[in-house]
């Protein structure tokens, strides 16, 4: 296994693979019964060499890359599902019973793997169907939530939704690189705003994008609707401007000001001055993080912000899948 950093799963990895000639299997959990590490629809690339993504780690992923690998090197079929009894088969005490779906990708692939990754990056969820044999196909989803589907012949149906997490990240000073090098590491997309563009390192990550502007409150009128917004530049004009920016939008999942109480008390006098209505103030968290964490280095900062984003994060799917539920049963 490589021993750089785990990169988070990207459809477009499998392509840049494929492309560049690599073996690579996909492996997706398509049916859990009991308990296990992880859920359907979670899924890994395998390399001879790499990996991306996990699957939960432990015994299941190490033979579920061995399978993978395998795969790469014995004639046969390119797709297989392998039911894999955690307890008996592994020796792993959740005890319950996994079946993982694998597929050897290879140039016939392509199609649908540019489809995927155009539609998640534009927004879009899609329906992927893997038959055990033949053509993957991809169709258009009204889905808010990701699922897979398995039926008696083996063919499983994957519903593909793009990262629910759309990070506007205002401010590129010591903070601001603690949280992108923890959101870096998650299913979520960064937009990393700062005016100074010296300040924003190289080689970024895939799921990371900078920009240096002058005029950082536009970029809040760009950000999609549900954007999770966290403001920590290094002016406090700016700050309260973005803020009085955001206040116009109604339709975001999150919105930190990195700051104390007083520096909260602060911003509502002058935001109320400014005619911002009083009762959206709650909307604002101020300070951010989890509460519990009282050290005030970087990169402490940046985890408590973080767990605050997954708690929020939690309750919006929860919120979806109750409303998914409800759509399907009235």
């Amino acid at each position: 296994m490589q021993d750089a950093p785990l990169k988070p799963f990207r459809f477009a990895d499998a392509a840049r693979w494929v492309r560049a000639g690599v073996p690579v299997t996909m492996v997706t959990i398509v049916d859990v019964k009991g308990s296990a590490p992880r859920e359907p629809g979670i899924r890994m690339l395998v390399t001879a060499e790499d990996l991306v993504g996990t699957i939960g780690g432990g015994h299941l992923e190490w033979r579920g890359m061995d399978i993978a690998r395998a795969m790469m090197t014995q004639a046969g079929t390119a797709r297989r599902i392998e039911r894999i009894p955690l307890g008996p088969a592994l020796g792993q005490c959740c005890g319950g019973v996994v079946r993982l779906a694998f597929e050897l990708l290879g140039p016939a692939d392509l199609a649908w793997l540019d489809a995927v990754a155009a539609a998640l990056a534009a927004g879009k969820p899609l329906e992927r169907t893997v038959p055990p044999r033949g053509a993957v196909s991809v169709a258009p989803s009204r889905a808010m939530l990701p699922s897979v589907a398995l039926s008696a012949d083996g063919t499983w149906t994957d519903t593909l939704v793009p990262d629910d997490m759309h990070v506007v990240l205002f401010g590129a000073g010591h903070v601001g690189h603690a949280l992108v090098r923890v959101l870096a590491t998650l299913p979520c997309r960064v937009h990393w705003v700062d005016e100074r563009d010296t300040l924003f390192p190289g080689g970024l990550p895939e799921n990371i994008e900078a920009e240096a502007t002058d005029t950082p409150e536009a970029v809040v009128d760009l950000a999609p609707p549900g954007a999770y917004f966290i403001v920590m530049t290094h002016s406090h004009a700016l700050d309260q401007a973005l803020c009085e920016r955001i206040f116009r939008r109604a339709d975001y999942t999150y919105f930190g000001l990195i700051g104390s109480k007083t520096k909260r008390a602060r911003f509502e006098h002058r935001m109320a001055e400014h005619g911002i209505d009083p009762a959206r103030f709650p909307e604002m968290t101020c300070p951010m993080g989890v509460s519990g964490i009282t050290d005030k280095a970087p990169a402490m900062i940046a985890v408590a912000i973080v767990a605050q984003l997954l708690q929020v994060r939690d309750q919006r799917v929860a919120a979806l899948a109750a409303s998914q539920a409800e759509a399907m049963h009235p």
